[in-house]
Order: structure tokens, then C-alpha cells, then sequence
């Protein structure tokens, strides 16, 4: 019995020491985002040069996180937001959880919740709770740079704010840098 142990033990660590995986590592990434907002003075006729759709927020977030597999990964996140329309700056820090549910040759889509706090640098509104859930795209590079293309719903709990909180939905451009 001790030598069948002994000889799994062996078997086990000799398949950990020489095993391929290459998925647990760090990560850093960044992001660009926008919001759109329906334009009130728009009007149907085509005269007016006036957009149905204009910027309605401006996101912008670095981070840093961990890959433990092929499909999971956890980061530390913080950001600086201005919404144009309500004239509010944030900024959120909050951590993330992201699962990649479709693997293709190295590139991912994956969803990705996030929640932390939001502070204000201002005294307008007072600091808030931070909730996100995005989908997105992870199309790898030739180096160790990866292009990520992603839609994120986000809540920005603010007291004194109309229905206490700020939602928005954005369309981003970022990286990832393993």
C-alpha cells in the first residue's frame, strides 16, 4: 500500500512539473468607453445636421488581475467617468470576476461582473456603490497584447441622485497585456 502511495505521489508531481499550462499568470488591461444619449433637439427632418445619438459619458478604466485557468479570471479595477449631460465625475474602484464561456484559438468571449465602491471628487453627490456586468470579446495579438471589444451595463448608486442611482450602457475599446 505505502509503495502504490509513493509511486501516485511520484506519477502526480512528475505530471505537475512538467505540464504545459500556460493559463496562470498575471494581467494588466485598459479601457475606453462611451455612452449614448438621445439627442432632444433631434428632429426628423433631415435638414437639421442634428444626430439621433450623442456621447452621453466618457469611461475610462485600468486595471490589473490574475488568469487561473482557461476560463477564469479575477483584477482589481479603478477608472475616472464624466457624464456629459448631468455634468458628474466618478470614480469607481471596484474588483471583477470574468469567465470566458467560448474559447477560439486563443480568442475569448466572456462575461464579466463587477462591483465596488465610487467615490466623487466633488460634493455635489454623495460617494456611492459601483455595480457592472458586461459581455465582450478578447481577440489576441501576435505579441502579448490582446484587443477587447465590449458592451458593459454599469450602476452608479448615488444618494441624492434622481432614483438613487445612474445607470448606463457602454460601448468600449480596450487591451489586455499578459
Amino acid at each position: 500500500m505505502k509503495k502504490t502511495l509513493l509511486l501516485c505521489l511520484v506519477v502526480f508531481a512528475t505530471q505537475i512539473t512538467f505540464s504545459q499550462n500556460t493559463y496562470k499568470k498575471p494581467y494588466f488591461t485598459g479601457s475606453l468607453s462611451t455612452t449614448f444619449a438621445i439627442n432632444e433637439d433631434y428632429t426628423i427632418d433631415p435638414d437639421d445636421d442634428e444626430p439621433l445619438l450623442i456621447p452621453g459619458a466618457v469611461l475610462f478604466r485600468l486595471g490589473a488581475g490574475y488568469q487561473f485557468d482557461r476560463r477564469w479570471q479575477i483584477g482589481f479595477n479603478a477608472g475616472f467617468d464624466h457624464h456629459f449631460r448631468f455634468n458628474i465625475n466618478a470614480i469607481p474602484l471596484y474588483g471583477s470576476l470574468r469567465y470566458n464561456v467560448l474559447e477560439d484559438d486563443n480568442d475569448n468571449f466572456f462575461v464579466e461582473y463587477s462591483h465596488g465602491k465610487m467615490w466623487r471628487p466633488s460634493s455635489k453627490y454623495e460617494n456611492g456603490n459601483y455595480y457592472g456586468f458586461g459581455i465582450g470579446s478578447q481577440i489576441t495579438g501576435e505579441s502579448r497584447w490582446n484587443l477587447i471589444l465590449r458592451i458593459d451595463y454599469h450602476r452608479k448608486a448615488i444618494q441624492g441622485f434622481k432614483n438613487g442611482h445612474l445607470d448606463s450602457i457602454s460601448f468600449g475599446v480596450g487591451f489586455s497585456f499578459f
